[in-house]
């Protein structure tokens, strides 16, 4: 799948929060059917500091990313897989 808007979303959106948390968790999670129909997501992609502390969030009415969850960090202005953190 070509998920460059993924990488672009939330590169962009964690960076833009620097101010308000060093370090910043990334949740992509697909809803459940009844989310969905209930929300018009298909998907939502929760910004937090790592201490349950949501600092932003975004729903997407489409999406081709094929997981249904994946987390990712943004620390000191670079977008990390957790193997990589």
């Amino acid at each position: 799948a070509d998920c460059f808007w993924l990488i672009t979303d939330t590169s962009v959106i964690a960076k833009s929060l620097m101010n308000r948390s060093e370090f910043v968790t990334i949740d992509f999670k697909r809803l459940p059917e009844d989310k969905q129909d209930f929300t018009g997501y298909e998907a939502e992609i929760i910004y937090s500091d790592g201490n349950n502390n949501i600092l932003e969030k975004h729903g997407y009415r489409v999406t081709d990313f094929p997981l249904d969850e994946l987390r990712l960090f943004f620390v000191n202005d670079t977008l990390m897989l957790p193997s990589e953190y």
